[in-house]
């Protein structure tokens, strides 16, 4: 078993059952992508839309590919043929050009919409206000090309756990407050929050999936 194979079979261990793993796999080469899609593995997620494009191309068919970086409204369309689900919708506009070239692809996109829950400025997100009001806007609610499956956060970069925990509460809290809204094109089942870092925190404040990069793939490539 290789180092790749390894990591995710300790790491699956550790994590508890109904709390999803994608391996961030932005700058690895393809083969240590094939190395755990070897043993079964095949939830992947980048960060970078051409190397996004350039690994679906080159590698087998039914990976699972997930958008977890920052998503520019005109390269949603080099992405939308084929991603599995994009985590980091950060505007209503960035949802609305998702749903325009699901549309084009004929497809139903699921996503995650991104809230601003560290105290950085170099995050993004929408903030709680901006959300709620858009799901209470008519225009939200036509679109029929994007289904928003949950919400993900990134915390703050920091030592500080209490903090970081203090925020992935406040992106549950607000999971719950609106995960009882029904229509068609929403249905909140995923809180996409942690990294490798802090999973083990973010799972005990009800992260549903896990991004983890470096304890996979190590640090360099």
């Amino acid at each position: 078993m290789t180092e790749v194979q390894e990591n995710i079979t300790n790491l699956k261990k550790q994590i508890p059952a109904g709390v999803k793993l994608v391996a961030v796999s932005k700058f690895k080469p393809k083969e240590l992508l094939l190395e755990a899609y070897e043993i079964g593995f095949r939830a992947f997620g980048e960060n970078y839309v051409q190397e996004l494009v350039d690994k679906c191309e080159a590698l087998p068919k039914d990976i699972e590919w997930h958008f977890i970086g920052h998503l520019q409204t005109n390269k949603v369309k080099s992405i939308a043929p084929f991603v599995h689900l994009i985590h980091s919708v950060d505007s209503f506009k960035l949802l609305k050009e998702i749903d325009k070239q699901a549309a084009r692809n004929e497809r139903v996109i699921e996503c995650l919409i991104q809230i601003y829950i560290a105290k950085e400025d170099s995050k993004t997100g929408m903030d709680k206000a901006e959300y709620l009001e858009m799901l209470e806007s008519e225009e939200f609610k036509s679109l029929k090309n994007i289904k928003v499956k949950g919400l993900m956060g990134m915390s703050t970069f920091t030592d500080n756990m209490d903090l970081i925990r203090e925020e992935f509460r406040s992106l549950k809290e607000l999971f719950e407050q609106t995960r009882n809204i029904q229509a068609d094109n929403f249905s909140l089942d995923e809180i996409s929050m942690g990294m490798s870092g802090d999973w083990q925190l973010a799972v005990e404040e009800g992260s549903t999936m896990i991004r983890v990069g470096s304890s996979i793939f190590g640090s360099r490539g």
